[in-house]
């Protein structure tokens, strides 16, 4: 607990946060309390987290790898589980000198991997891309610090052609909630993030395939491909990288409680 804990408001903050179903009331009204200036300030931010924002929108950044990500409100949140897609990028190309975040959000996925490379002091290319518009604007920020650039587009068509065929990991992070599971999702991920960046079509793996039927033209003799998936899709999501040309496996984490398909063009 943060010295926000002696404050004489910490109890009432805890009891709102509580009162409003926040299973981390205590950790999370010490954040708001280091994050807001004076009381009124505090009162407005307690007051959208009660209301059902997202901490991470509320506070304007998430923890993800140790790193502090800046979120924009409905920019995708990245989620500790995808930190194992990180770990499974550096194990399986340690040395990687070109890195590109597709689907990117936040771009919290570029900027963890680039930074266990050794960025910004070693060199690495990072590229990130996205269709939304605001995703992309929040990801300029957060690659900037690693001299990254973040494109607004389809997929691959949004970047510039300079990394084609040269890309050592290509971080896929797509959407993979089926379109009709989107409903029972949290109220923070479906009221809050932006839908394309949750829904993945009709299985959860329409994006992802468009993303595998390209990627082969982009990597890196060696390079790979990561894409996070559910553990019913892995298979799925296997044959995919597998028809696109590549040399397609799958781990899981129990951990992490994630799955990571991966596929690396030899």
């Amino acid at each position: 607990m943060t010295a926000a804990s002696d404050s004489p408001l910490f109890p009432g903050v805890v009891g709102r946060l509580r009162a409003a179903g926040c299973v981390f009331a205590e950790e999370e009204a010490g954040l708001l309390l280091d994050a807001a200036a004076d009381a009124p300030s505090l009162d407005a931010l307690v007051a959208r987290r009660a209301g059902g924002e997202p901490l991470e929108y509320v506070l304007g950044w998430a923890r993800f790898c140790g790193l502090r990500i800046e979120v924009d409100p409905g920019v995708f949140v990245p989620r500790p589980r995808t930190e194992f897609l990180v770990e499974c990028a550096v194990e399986a190309v340690p040395g990687a000198a070109v890195i590109v975040d597709l689907c990117c959000g936040s771009g919290a996925l570029g900027v963890a991997l680039a930074s266990r490379l050794g960025a910004p002091e070693r060199a690495v290319e990072l590229y990130a891309a996205d269709i939304d518009p605001a995703a992309v604007a929040c990801a300029a920020r957060n690659i900037a610090r690693l001299g990254g650039r973040a494109f607004q587009g389809d997929l691959f068509a949004a970047l510039p052609d300079a990394p084609r065929g040269r890309v050592d990991v290509l971080l896929a992070n797509t959407p993979y909630v089926p379109t009709d599971d989107i409903p029972f999702l949290p109220s923070e991920a479906r009221d809050h993030e932006a839908r394309v960046a949750l829904d993945g079509g009709a299985d959860g793996l329409g994006v992802m395939r468009r993303v595998a039927a390209s990627a082969r033209d982009w990597l890196s003799p060696g390079g790979v491909i990561l894409v996070e998936s559910s553990d019913r899709q892995r298979d799925a999501a296997v044959t995919a990288l597998a028809s696109g040309g590549l040399e397609a496996t799958a781990l899981s984490s129990e951990e992490y409680w994630s799955t990571v398909v991966i596929g690396r063009r030899t």
